[in-house]
């Protein structure tokens, strides 16, 4: 137990001051680095299907937090964003892309179908 009369303080405490004093010395690009650092750290030590899993929980965990309609809420004000980020151009290049990428599948999966009979 730390002992507040000889000045000692709690690791909590000490944890809570030592991030002030980092925050006021640093700025956002300082704790995006570092953060990205630490990403790709943790990527190399999971490898692509630890990290993936990961993902992959953090999802579903997110997903029960927002429920189906928040959920779905996400999920459009992200579409929105990348649409605003594209431009109306770049948003119908996407769409096309991803309409060729539908049309090829459905073409591999009637030829699955086919070489089955």
């Amino acid at each position: 137990m730390p002992n507040k009369q000889n000045g000692d303080i709690s690791v909590r405490e000490a944890g809570r001051r030592g991030g002030e004093a980092t925050a006021s010395t640093h700025d956002r690009e300082f704790y995006e680095q570092i953060g990205h650092k630490g990403g790709e750290t943790r990527k190399e030590q999971l490898g692509p299907e630890g990290y993936s899993e990961l993902g992959r929980k953090g999802g579903e965990a997110r997903k029960e937090q927002l429920g189906p309609e928040g959920y779905s809420e996400l999920g459009r004000k992200g579409g929105e964003t990348r649409k605003e980020q594209l431009g109306p151009d770049g948003y119908s290049k996407l769409g096309q892309k991803g309409g060729q990428r539908v049309k090829e599948l459905i073409e591999q999966g009637k030829k699955a179908e086919q070489q089955r009979s």
